[in-house]
């Protein structure tokens, strides 16, 4: 089956609260899609932002982003007030996720609601404590992870946020006594954390289900690696590679390339291959696990570091100084599916591809990536449409790219512009400069997303930004530029009833709305 799909980032739904979340608008988005004949919806990774507001850059590779627990769901439940809400300052913009305004302001509301809560639980005199069955089994299923995460965050505000390497020797080194007497002395935090977290679990997996009964599949997203500044590198130790002093001994990045002349220095440590195959890559394991139980279809971002990794040395300023280094391979994918069966995994195959990255993929089966902006600088492109192949997924732009809107009009050289305009029909075979410059935009914006909906490649997923139109104010990311980034939020109304239709009829044109729905147009005329 064709399939066709939309990235939009939770962020990035309407709301008055500074940021998209589990809320109204996510179900209304849920109704979009199915309007617009959609199968899949594509996020970015739920966890926590951390260091430059990244969703790639987590405190937690298990945990959720508590800015997307909805907060009118716990004004309705009794957890908080409208005074509440509107006590706080949620940014001057509605267009743009300030994350320094929300990072006090949610955190003031949330504690407000576990307060609330907590009271509620209280059995006589506040003495016992009566949690709802929902909360017992969330804590159950998920204790080999909430555990250390919700301590893990109390040690961070006790510390003022302050990253682990910092904390003093006993905390950070996980003495058994310091950190026993630190969470008796801390159970409201802790508390606090793992209400979070259940909170964040109850109203997905409602968000999640609406889709699913609506026929639209999530696409998740986790990162390869976790950040340095995270509870899985605080608890982790022989997951990585570590050196005499137990600090981390290279790091994470990726050479020069499309993005960065320098390369990118992520800093993100690297793992011990050897260490996660004694373990039969039981980490690994409960991951995967984990994230398919809050995603249907599941993309790994930076796939060929299973591969071959770009390994930096920590010490370095510069990702210039870093080298090749052997992954774990087929062995990885094959004790995944020991375990958990068959995979719905997309594979982010992007950036310099060895021989050898081409034959994991091909051995995983994984469907892998092919990116529309990267298909024009001349020659036989991989990512020209007459190359792509079945087993696939075509996007115009990743989120790392800018929108189609302004790659024409500022990113794409010369070159570019006149094989691209070329080769989709909007001018001759050899354009002249001033038959370039006639194309206007919205027609080579057009001419684009027909070419990903025209693609043999069996899923086209289309950022929410290029159905619309949006210039550079839509650009969520750009990689190596630190602040600015992972901040647009879509106009309340954007979600219409015309542009689903719309983008409905220019599915259904390359076959690829979703059957169901098209069956019965069909069958009405």
């Amino acid at each position: 089956m064709r399939e066709s799909g939309i990235l939009m980032p939770v962020s990035s739904l309407p709301g008055p609260y500074g940021i998209g979340c589990f809320g109204k608008a996510a179900f209304q988005f849920v109704d979009f899609l199915s309007a617009a004949g959609q199968t899949i919806w594509q996020l970015l990774p739920l966890s926590p932002t951390g260091y430059g507001d990244s969703p790639y850059q987590s405190c937690s590779a298990f945990a959720g982003n508590p800015y997307f627990v909805d907060l009118e769901t716990l004004e309705k439940e009794g957890l908080l007030t409208a005074a509440d809400l509107k006590a706080e300052s949620w940014g001057k913009d509605p267009l743009e996720v300030d994350y320094g305004t929300l990072y006090v302001s949610r955190f003031a509301v949330l504690r407000k609601a576990y307060a609330a809560w907590r009271s509620r639980c209280a059995g006589l005199h506040g003495c016992t404590y009566y949690y709802p069955d929902d909360y017992y089994a969330f804590t159950l299923a998920n204790e080999d992870w909430l555990e250390d995460y919700a301590l893990y965050m109390a040690l961070k505000v006790a510390n003022k946020m302050k990253n682990w390497v910092e904390w003093n020797a006993p905390y950070r080194r996980r003495d058994k006594a310091a950190l026993a007497a630190f969470a008796a002395a801390n159970e409201e935090e802790i508390g606090f954390w793992k209400f979070v977290q259940y909170k964040f679990s109850v109203q997905w997996q409602a968000v999640k289900a609406y889709a699913n009964e609506k026929g639209v599949q999530i696409l998740g997203d986790i990162p390869i690696y976790v950040s340095a500044d995270s509870v899985d590198a605080w608890v982790g130790g022989k997951l990585f590679e570590l050196d005499a002093d137990g600090r981390f001994a290279r790091v994470a990045g990726c050479p020069p390339d499309y993005f960065s002349a320098d390369g990118q220095l992520w800093g993100n440590p690297l793992y011990d291959w050897a260490y996660h195959k004694k373990t039969g890559y039981a980490w690994w394991v409960r991951r995967v696990r984990h994230a398919l139980g809050i995603y249907d279809l599941l993309r790994i971002d930076h796939f060929r570091g299973f591969d071959t990794y770009w390994a930096i040395p920590a010490t370095s300023t510069t990702a210039r100084t870093g080298k090749w280094e052997n992954g774990p391979g087929m062995e990885l994918f094959d004790a995944l599916e020991a375990a958990l069966g068959k995979l719905p995994i997309i594979a982010e195959d992007l950036g310099e591809l060895f021989p050898s990255v081409r034959k994991l993929l091909a051995d995983s089966t994984f469907p892998g990536m092919k990116v529309l902006q990267f298909a024009f600088g001349g020659g036989d492109n991989e990512y020209l449409p007459h190359n792509h192949v079945k087993n696939g997924v075509v996007y115009p732009g990743t989120h790392d790219n800018t929108t189609l809107t302004d790659w024409w009009e500022n990113g794409a050289s010369k070159k570019e512009k006149a094989t691209a305009a070329a080769y989709l029909h909007l001018t001759s075979c050899k354009p002249t400069a001033k038959e370039v410059a006639a194309v206007k935009t919205a027609a080579a914006r057009t001419a684009l997303l027909r070419a990903a909906l025209g693609s043999v490649a069996d899923r086209a997923i289309i950022p929410m930004y290029d159905w619309l139109g949006l210039g550079a104010e839509a650009h969520l990311n750009t990689p190596g530029k630190l602040g600015g980034n992972w901040a647009w939020r879509a106009k309340a109304g954007f979600d219409s009833k015309t542009l689903a239709a719309q983008i409905e009829a220019e599915c259904a044109v390359y076959c690829r709305c979703n059957a169901d729905a098209q069956n019965v147009k069909e069958s009405a005329i």
